[in-house]
């Protein structure tokens, strides 16, 4: 039977828009946890360390996420094991957050200058206590704007996930199309939603980057 779109429709969209969010965050958080130390290995670790880090890091930023979501869903089956759709999206995206953060942290990292090392180091703190308490915080500065800037494109390659069934926001729209067969209206809606999630997030990366000079 085919429906017109109401409030059961738009709070189905709401409810998916939630899972999205909820993907992306997860996605975000463990991908931070493990950007920092890939890229302090890329960076200051020895040849033996760094290059397979290098290696790692280039290889998830030459493959699509559409097939790292493929690999994670599909693949693990061939051998066996099966994961759940959140599961295998969790994962795919979480290797992909993890090599893109990575490269802006150790962006971020560089960026401090030599001084500043050598400064800290005059006053006889370990490496431990050099990038706790001068390096890292100054290179949170230089990375916050292209870290809001990539979250919201995190956000928008969560709808690539559609495709292994998790029922996001893009899934949940072709699920409603499927019922009230109005894809443009249906898309719009969608399109509305992705809007209001990710423009606020850009303009504020646009303003930080401003407000701390990032560039100049």
């Amino acid at each position: 039977m085919i429906r017109d779109i109401g409030l059961t429709e738009i709070l189905m969209l709401v409810h998916a828009a939630g899972w999205t969010l909820m993907l992306a965050v997860i996605a975000f958080v463990l991908g931070v946890i493990l950007a920092l130390p890939l890229a302090l290995m890329r960076a200051y670790a020895h040849p033996i360390i760094s290059r397979p880090v290098t290696l790692y890091i280039e290889l998830i930023q030459a493959t699509p996420v559409l097939m790292l979501i493929f690999l994670g869903y599909f693949g693990l089956s061939f051998f066996g094991l099966q994961l759940p759709a959140i599961v295998a999206a969790s994962l795919a995206l979480t290797l992909y957050s993890s090599a893109y953060l990575s490269e802006i942290c150790r962006g971020s990292i560089v960026s401090v200058g030599v001084a500043q090392w050598e400064a800290s180091a005059a006053l006889a703190m370990t490496p431990a206590q050099q990038l706790r308490y001068v390096i890292l915080p100054q290179s949170l500065k230089v990375a916050l704007a292209p870290t809001i800037g990539f979250t919201v494109q995190l956000i928008k390659n969560t709808s690539m996930t559609a495709l292994i069934g998790f029922v996001e926001l893009t899934r949940a729209g072709q699920i409603l199309n499927n019922i009230t067969f109005q894809p443009f209206v249906v898309f719009c809606i969608v399109a509305l939603f992705y809007f209001v999630i990710c423009y606020p997030l850009s303009i504020y990366g646009y303003w930080l980057e401003r407000k701390l000079n990032v560039g100049r």
